[in-house]
C-alpha cells in the first residue's frame, strides 16, 4: 500500500537529522542503506499479521556512507510480511484499518518534524 499525497515525498533533509527524527518515531535504518539510498522500517505485529511501514529516500547530495548526505524522501509504503517469502505491498493485500490509521498519523508526525529541517 502506498501512502500518496502525504507531502513527505517533497522533503529533502540532512541524513543525520533524518536518522534522529526517524528513530524517535520507531523507524529504523540499521544496515538498510547503500551510498545512494536509505530505507527506514517500523515493524507492527498485530492480530492480523506482521506488517512493515517503510519510508525510503535517495541521496541528492553527498554520500550516505560518510554521513554527509541530503536525502529526498519517497512515498511511504505499508507491506505485509509472509514467511519465508518476504514483504508484499501489492494492491491485492488487505491492511487493517487501525494499522493504516496508525501509519497515517506516524507519517504525518514525521512529516511535521522533518519540515522544520528541510534542506
Amino acid at each position: 500500500m502506498r501512502f500518496e499525497t502525504t507531502g513527505i515525498e517533497k522533503l529533502k533533509v540532512d541524513l543525520n537529522r533524518l536518522d534522529e527524527i526517524m528513530e524517535s518515531h520507531g523507524l529504523v535504518r540499521a544496515g538498510q542503506w547503500d551510498y545512494e539510498r536509505v530505507t527506514y522500517d517500523r515493524k507492527f505485529e498485530v492480530r492480523e499479521g506482521t506488517f512493515y511501514l517503510r519510508i525510503q529516500g535517495l541521496a541528492v547530495e553527498g554520500d550516505i556512507g560518510k554521513h554527509d548526505a541530503v536525502i529526498q524522501l519517497m512515498t511511504p509504503l505499508l507491506g505485509k510480511h509472509y514467511y519465508p517469502h518476504g514483504v508484499e505491498y501489492g494492491e491485492g493485500e488487505e491492511f487493517p484499518k487501525h494499522l493504516v490509521t496508525t501509519c497515517e498519523k506516524l507519517i504525518a508526525d514525521v512529516n511535521k518534524e522533518a519540515t522544520n529541517f528541510v534542506w
